[in-house]
């Protein structure tokens, strides 16, 4: 199954090459890793997941708002490290990780479904680019589905 990080972010931004090439607000920054395995039924249910996950904070300081509750902005970058396996030796193997062909239909529909069930735009990094991403880690609050 795909691999996220969301990480709650009072800022991030993704650069490639010197240019600025998408940058968010308060919200939230995902970084999801596909593997071979993964389907649509996958994507439908993270994008659930991730669009009602309650990790912001109410009036009174407790994380029971989600990102459709504050209505925050979503940055979505690809990173297929993430499936980065580590048990043999000190170079890691990314075996498990979707080959470019079927990650990259996959992160498009990711990012489309995000936005349709959102109703606001999801800003994205480039599919397999060497990206700079920064971001201000608001909490810090960082979740790995």
């Amino acid at each position: 199954i795909m691999k996220t990080v969301i990480q709650r972010v009072s800022s991030a931004s993704v650069t490639v090459n010197k240019t600025l090439i998408s940058s968010i607000e308060q919200g939230l920054l995902i970084l999801v890793g596909f593997t071979h395995s993964d389907t649509s039924a996958d994507i439908e249910a993270m994008t659930n997941k991730i669009l009602n996950l309650r990790i912001f904070n109410d009036g009174e300081g407790v994380m029971n708002l989600s990102i459709r509750d504050i209505r925050g902005e979503i940055l979505l970058v690809s990173q297929f490290t993430l499936y980065a396996q580590c048990s043999k030796g000190n170079r890691p193997s990314y075996i498990q990780s979707a080959p470019r062909n079927i990650a990259e239909p996959l992160y498009e529909q990711f990012a489309d479904l995000l936005a349709r069930m959102y109703d606001l735009p999801v800003k994205k990094g480039i599919f397999g680019a060497d990206m700079q991403v920064s971001l201000v880690n608001d909490g810090p609050v960082t979740i790995m589905l």
